[in-house]
Formats: structure tokens, C-alpha cells, sequence
């Protein structure tokens, strides 16, 4: 039988899985590294419940760790990856259906422009929660968005349809 805080806290991984791993899927652009990210954060927010619980916002608390965790992951991957071997060019995507063509623009950008795009354009937030959460500036959050959508529109092609009439 579960204590009160074990109960509390499975309570709140079932109300919050599906919102972390939809966000995780968008950082990773694959369900297996999906999978594992949101599983690795339910493991860190449990090891650490109390800190969590006590948050005034366990939710965007949970959210913070999953994106450090993924820049963390990607970080390290990175490093190993160049140890090893040379990077091959990123897939030209096709007449692909545009979820997968998109998902495979955002995997072209780098991780931390990735989960700048991904925080501040799918999950909604504010430029100053986006800077909170990857502890930078605002002006960064800004310049790394902008040169973000930049490589997007230029990766998906036809940016003028993106552009605004003046």
C-alpha cells in the first residue's frame, strides 16, 4: 500500500504523463527517446517529490526538468558522438505529410534552439518562462527563436508564404 506521498505522487504522474511526453516527443522527434525522457523525469521528479509537491506550480516545475534533462541528454550524446564519428548531413525530407516533415525540420536544429521552438511556439510560453527555464536572457530566447524559424522557413521552403504583408 502506497504512503500519502507515493499516492500523491502517482496521482500526479497520471495527470501529467501524457502533457510530458507530448512534449518530450517534440524535443526528440522519435516515441522510443520519447519514452525514455518522460520516464527519466517521473524518476527525477519522485526522487525528489517533496521539492516538487511544495512547488506552486508542480506541473511547470516537472516541464523544467524534462527540457534540462533533454539538453543534458543531448549534450552529452553530442560530445560522444563526436568522440567517435563524423556526423552525417541531416535527411532531406520529401513529399513527406507535414507532421513528419516538420518533425524532421525541428530535428535539424540544434537541441537548445530545438526546445526554445518547441516551449515557446507548441507548449505556449511566455519568452521570460522560456529564459527562466533554460536559464538565459530573454534577448537570447529572442535571437535563437528568430534564427530558429529562419532555418525552419528556409528547410521547408517557400518562405514567403511565412512572411508577413507589410
Amino acid at each position: 500500500m502506497p504512503s500519502g506521498t507515493e499516492h500523491d505522487f502517482e496521482a500526479f504522474a497520471r495527470a501529467t504523463q501524457r502533457r510530458l511526453y507530448r512534449t518530450a516527443y517534440l524535443l526528440c522527434g522519435n516515441a522510443d527517446s520519447a519514452r525514455d525522457l518522460t520516464q527519466t523525469t517521473l524518476a527525477k521528479l519522485f526522487q525528489h517529490w517533496r521539492r516538487v509537491s511544495a512547488a506552486d506550480h508542480p506541473e511547470a516545475y516537472a516541464r523544467t526538468v524534462l527540457t534540462r534533462t533533454f539538453l543534458a541528454e543531448r549534450r552529452r550524446r553530442l560530445r560522444d558522438l563526436l568522440a567517435h564519428t563524423h556526423a552525417d548531413p541531416p535527411p532531406v525530407p520529401g513529399h513527406a505529410e507535414l507532421r513528419v516533415t516538420l518533425l524532421a525540420a525541428l530535428a535539424a536544429l540544434p537541441p537548445r534552439a530545438r526546445a526554445m521552438v518547441v516551449l515557446r511556439y507548441w507548449e505556449d510560453l511566455s519568452t521570460e518562462t522560456v529564459a527562466q527555464l533554460l536559464r538565459c536572457s530573454e534577448g537570447t530566447v529572442k535571437s535563437q527563436c528568430s534564427r530558429a524559424l529562419a532555418k525552419l522557413r528556409t528547410q521547408l521552403g517557400e518562405a514567403h508564404i511565412y512572411a508577413t504583408e507589410s
